[in-house]
């Protein structure tokens, strides 16, 4: 795998990539071939009402599938040639995930769910928790570091799982419905979280389909009944930052 692009170079290159399922003699295409490049350094929204082919297109971002047809670059590398070692390398380590679903471990503190794709990397013990809580310092839950999640907000928890997404430092960090569970104080909250992280220069891409979180991107994507609709820039809306920066 490449090493990250710079700012405004294309961290993502869709050409006429396709995804089609097949069961028995039924075949369904959910993504329509299509072309899209994400330069390093964007936020962009992906918009779509239930079966727009947005789940499908995440999938195929996150390495979680294979295009059916076309070619897929992430960071200049054909991931379409990858081994299921090599693709399974990048969703650990260059690409880092957040779901409606916060998926913490509910035994584990913060720190330790954080730390969790470190383990899987072989990273040390002491390096895991170093760079665990310089991960939750970053979302600014650094006095949270010991809570276990049923001792944190929804929004506490949202951060958490931002925290571990960020914490082997990825190329692209990938949203999906992030705050589809929680309520509009906290859905502000990480907003303001995801679009600081953008300030910093992460890459991000969110998967939506309301308009009041897609607002808070600065380019938004529409796809219908798997094929793109829209692609136009958006200024994102006031308020979503909160006071200071994020770290890069």
């Amino acid at each position: 795998m490449s090493t990250t692009p710079a700012v405004g170079e294309p961290l993502i290159q869709l050409e006429g990539t396709s995804k089609t399922y097949r069961s028995g003699e039924l075949q369904v295409t959910a993504l329509q071939p299509t072309t899209l490049r994400v330069d390093a350094g964007e936020f962009l929204a992906i918009m779509g009402p239930s079966g727009s082919g947005k789940s499908t297109l995440m999938n195929v971002l996150g390495c979680l599938d294979v295009a059916s047809s076309g070619t897929y670059r992430l960071a200049g590398s054909d991931v379409g040639s990858l081994s299921e070692e090599e693709l399974a390398e990048i969703r650990n380590r260059r690409i880092g995930f957040v779901f409606q679903q916060f998926n913490l471990l509910a035994s584990m503190p913060a720190w330790r769910n954080v730390e969790l794709p470190l383990c899987y990397a072989g990273v040390s013990r002491t390096e895991r928790r170093e760079r665990a809580l310089a991960a939750l310092e970053r979302v600014g839950l650094a006095d949270r570091s010991d809570h276990r999640p049923g001792e944190l907000s929804g929004g506490q928890q949202q951060r958490v799982a931002v925290a571990r997404a960020l914490v082997t430092e990825p190329a692209l960090l990938l949203a999906d419905e992030p705050t589809g569970n929680l309520d509009s104080t906290s859905t502000a909250d990480v907003l303001g979280l995801l679009a600081e992280l953008h300030d910093a220069g992460r890459t991000i891409v969110l998967i939506t389909h309301e308009d009041d979180v897609a607002a808070a991107a600065d380019r938004i994507v529409r796809l219908h009944d798997g094929t793109v609709v829209s692609d136009r820039s958006n200024a994102p809306r006031a308020g979503l930052h909160r006071a200071g920066k994020v770290p890069s």
